[in-house]
C-alpha cells in the first residue's frame, strides 16, 4: 500500500489543537496530518477571505437593487459546444439513489447498508461542529472505507456493514463560509472545508484508490465559478502531493445558491476533470434566494410549505441544472426528500405516494437520481427512478435541448402561488427552534414533525421570519408579521418545548436555542448563516 508522503514544507506554520481532549484525536490529528492541512491553509485560506467578501459585496448589490444575470465575460465557455467533463468515475457510473446523514458511527453503517448507490456523508449542514463531531466523523469515515466499523447501541443491539454492495461514499465538506476554530495557524482558526477534506484525502486517498473509487467530494454552498476554481487548486495541489493521478479526486457541485445558478456551466469547467456532475440543493436554494433579496417586496415568499419544486422559479433552476449537466457529459441529482418513516400506516402510505410523485417529477425531467434522508425512503425510489431508468446507469444521454431558460424565469419569486398562514409562522418558529435545541446539543440532523431537518431549513425557517417582519407581510387573517407577534410565538414554542425537557442541561440549550433565535430572525440585523453565531459563542 503506498502511503501519504509527510508533508515538511518549512512553510507551513505549526497548527496549535485548542479544545476537549476528544476520542480519536491522536488517531486523526496526527503531526503529518496538521502539516498538511498547515500548508492548505497556507496556500488557500487568503484566496478564500477573497472570495467571502466578494460574496459580501454582492449582496449589497442586490440588496440596494441590482439583480442577475448570465455573465457576459464568460459567455466563450457556455457557447463553446465542444468541452465535456470527464466519463463518471468507478462507483459513480450509477446514482440513481442517494443517501444523506452525518457522519455519527449508526448512521454510517445504516447509510452503506441502506441499498443506497452513494452516501453523502455529511460534515456539513447535517454535523454539528464540535471538535468531537469533527475528530469522530473521520474516526468513523476511516474504519468504514477499510470495513472495519462496527457500532453496539445502550440497548445491546450490533451493527455491521453486511458483505453486499456498500454505497460509494462521498464526502460533504463545510462550505467556504464556516471556520475551524479547534485548530489554528497563528492565532487564526483554519477554513473548515480545508479541515475536513485535508483530513479526509490524507487518511484515506490511497486507501480508496486501492479499493478502485475515490475520493469523491460533495462541494456545499459555492456561489461562483471563481470559488470552482479554488476548490479546483485545492484539488490539483493535493493530487501533487499525495502521488495521486491527476482527475482522481471527483467533486459534485450542489447548486443551492441563486447566484451559482447563473454559473452553472463555468463551474463544471473550472473543475474540469474534477467535476461530476450538479445538485439541485433545493432547500438551501430557497435559503439563498430569500437571503440576497431579503430586503425587496418582490422577492416575499410565502409559507415554506407552498414552496415546491414546480413554482415557476424553482422549475426554471431545475431544467436548467439537467440541460446543463447533460450537455456536458455530468450527472444531474435531483433534491431532498425530507420525509421519514414513522408507525402510522395511513401516514406512510400518503409520504409514499408523495415522495414517489416527487421522484417520478425528478426522473422524468432527466435527473440520473435523488437524495433521500432515512434508509426507509430508499426504495421507493429507487423503484421510482429503475421504471425510468431501467437498465442504463443515467440518462446523461437525454439532452434537454428543449428547455431554455432566462435570466427573469429564475427570478421570478413574485409568480410564487400561496400564502402566509399564521400555521406557517408558527411551524417556522417551532422548527427551527427545536432544531437550533438539538444543534447545540450537537446533532445536526434531527427528525422534526415527520421531517428530517437540517441547516437548510432551519435557515428558511428563520429567514422568513425575518422577511416577513422586515416587510410588514399581512398573514391570512389579517393581522401583520411584527416582531412582537413573532417573539409571542417563540414565547410559547419554548414553553411546549420547556414542558418537553427532562434535565436541566436539555432546558438550558432551549433558552440558548430562543436567545440565538431571537438573534438571527428578530435582530435588525440578518446574519448571513445561523451557524457562525452559534458556533462562535456556543460551541466549545
Amino acid at each position: 500500500m503506498v502511503v501519504p508522503t509527510p508533508v515538511t514544507a518549512v512553510s507551513a506554520p505549526p497548527v496549535e489543537v485548542v479544545g476537549p481532549a476528544v476520542p480519536g484525536a491522536a488517531e486523526i490529528l496526527t503531526p503529518e496530518a496538521l502539516a498538511f492541512l498547515a500548508e492548505l491553509h497556507r496556500r488557500f485560506a487568503g484566496r478564500r477571505a477573497d472570495l467571502l467578501a466578494e460574496r459580501q459585496e454582492r449582496r449589497r448589490r442586490l440588496a440596494e437593487g441590482g439583480s442577475l444575470g448570465f455573465l457576459p465575460e464568460t459567455a466563450h465557455i457556455r457557447e463553446d459546444r465542444d468541452w465535456r467533463v470527464p466519463a463518471p468515475a468507478p462507483g459513480l457510473e450509477d446514482r440513481r439513489v442517494e443517501i444523506t446523514g452525518p457522519t455519527d458511527r449508526k448512521m454510517t453503517i445504516n447509510a452503506l447498508n441502506s441499498g443506497a448507490k452513494v452516501w453523502l456523508a455529511d460534515l456539513e449542514d447535517a454535523n454539528t461542529p464540535h471538535l468531537a463531531n469533527v475528530v469522530g466523523g473521520q474516526v468513523n469515515l476511516r474504519d468504514a472505507i477499510r470495513r472495519t466499523i462496527t457500532f453496539t447501541a445502550p440497548e445491546g443491539k450490533r451493527y455491521a456493514l453486511h458483505d453486499g454492495e456498500l454505497a460509494t461514499i462521498v464526502v460533504r465538506p463545510r462550505g467556504w463560509h464556516l471556520t475551524e476554530k479547534h485548530l489554528r495557524v497563528g492565532g487564526e482558526a483554519m477554513v473548515g472545508g480545508l479541515v475536513d477534506f485535508g483530513l479526509y484525502a490524507f487518511h484515506n486517498a490511497h486507501e480508496l484508490v486501492r479499493r478502485g473509487v475515490g475520493p469523491y467530494f460533495y462541494l456545499a454552498k459555492l456561489e461562483s465559478h471563481r470559488e470552482a476554481r479554488l476548490w479546483n487548486d485545492v484539488f490539483t495541489f493535493t493530487e501533487q502531493h499525495l502521488g495521486l493521478a491527476r482527475g482522481t479526486i471527483r467533486a459534485t457541485v450542489l447548486i443551492e445558491t441563486i447566484t451559482a445558478a447563473f454559473e452553472m456551466e463555468e463551474i463544471l469547467f473550472e473543475l474540469r476533470e474534477h467535476a461530476a456532475g450538479l445538485n439541485a440543493g433545493r432547500w438551501d436554494y430557497i435559503f439563498s434566494v430569500i437571503k440576497n433579496f431579503r430586503t425587496r417586496p418582490d422577492f416575499v415568499l410565502p409559507d415554506r410549505a407552498d414552496v415546491t419544486m414546480t413554482v415557476p422559479f424553482m422549475r426554471a433552476y431545475t431544467e436548467l441544472l439537467v440541460r446543463t449537466c447533460h450537455r456536458r457529459g455530468a450527472h444531474a441529482i435531483g433534491g431532498m426528500s425530507a420525509f421519514i418513516p414513522s408507525k402510522d400506516p395511513e401516514r406512510d402510505a400518503l409520504v409514499d405516494a408523495t415522495v414517489r410523485e416527487d421522484k417520478r417529477r425528478e426522473a422524468l425531467a432527466g435527473f440520473d437520481g435523488s437524495w433521500v434522508a432515512h434508509p426507509g425512503m430508499v426504495a421507493a425510489v429507487r423503484e421510482v427512478f429503475d421504471e425510468v431508468l431501467g437498465f442504463m446507469p443515467h440518462q446523461i444521454g437525454r439532452q434537454r435541448e428543449d428547455v431554455t431558460v432566462t435570466p427573469g424565469e429564475l427570478l421570478d419569486v413574485a409568480a410564487t402561488p400561496g400564502a402566509v398562514t399564521a400555521a406557517g409562522l408558527r411551524t417556522n418558529v417551532a422548527v427551527a427552534l427545536r432544531y437550533l435545541e438539538a444543534w447545540l446539543g450537537g446533532r445536526g440532523a434531527v427528525g422534526i414533525f415527520g421531517l428530517m431537518e437540517d441547516a437548510a431549513t432551519a435557515e428558511i425557517c428563520r429567514s422568513q421570519v425575518w422577511q416577513w417582519i422586515h416587510h410588514g407581510t399581512r398573514l391570512e387573517d389579517g393581522r401583520t408579521v411584527t416582531r412582537e407577534l413573532a417573539r409571542q410565538v417563540l414565547e410559547e414554542e419554548t414553553a411546549i418545548l420547556l414542558g418537553e425537557a427532562d434535565d436541566v442541561a436539555r432546558a438550558d440549550r432551549i433558552a440558548q436555542a430562543a436567545d440565538l433565535f431571537t438573534e438571527v430572525a428578530l435582530g435588525e440585523d440578518y446574519p448571513t448563516f445561523l451557524t457562525i453565531p452559534a458556533y462562535a459563542r456556543r460551541v466549545d
